[in-house]
């Protein structure tokens, strides 16, 4: 199974040039905004094209990040499919991000739509949702 990578909350010393992308992206593609979306997304297409094809960046030895670029001769495939061999149920969660069990419709999240997660039974009417290795919280079937 594939695991995700996690960065702690306000950690952005982890990321630092990832953050100074967005801070560089927010000055140059936001202020101002678009005044409808077809503009706003005009703005972020030419702020894509200049930062990877026309300025140049420290980190790449001042090269533009079109310059040294190539394709993975590697396809992705994707994150394999769930497994959850030691739970009572694997549950799709609906395109709303609702699971339905047992006759009850949950509302979980509209980010995990499409995606299986498993339950388990801990308790009496007392459910256990995860998500690969994350624990996502109980369900109480008698609520």
């Amino acid at each position: 199974m594939t695991e995700l990578i996690v960065v702690e909350k306000i950690a952005e010393w982890q990321n630092g040039r990832h953050e100074r992308m967005h801070l560089t992206l927010k000055q140059q593609a936001t202020r101002p905004a678009g005044a409808n979306i077809l503009q706003q997304q005009g703005k972020f297409d030419a702020f894509i094209e200049e930062f990877n094809a026309e300025r140049s960046h420290e980190a790449l030895g001042m090269k533009c990040p079109a310059e040294i670029y190539a394709a993975s001769s590697r396809t992705y495939t994707g994150i394999a499919e769930p497994h959850y061999p030691f739970h009572d149920r694997t549950v799709m969660v609906t395109s709303c991000g609702r699971l339905c069990l047992y006759r009850k419709k949950i509302n979980l999240s509209k980010s995990l739509a499409g995606q299986a997660v498993g339950v388990k039974e801990v308790d009496n009417g007392i459910w256990l949702v995860n998500f690969m290795v994350y624990d996502l919280g109980y369900i109480d079937l008698a609520v």
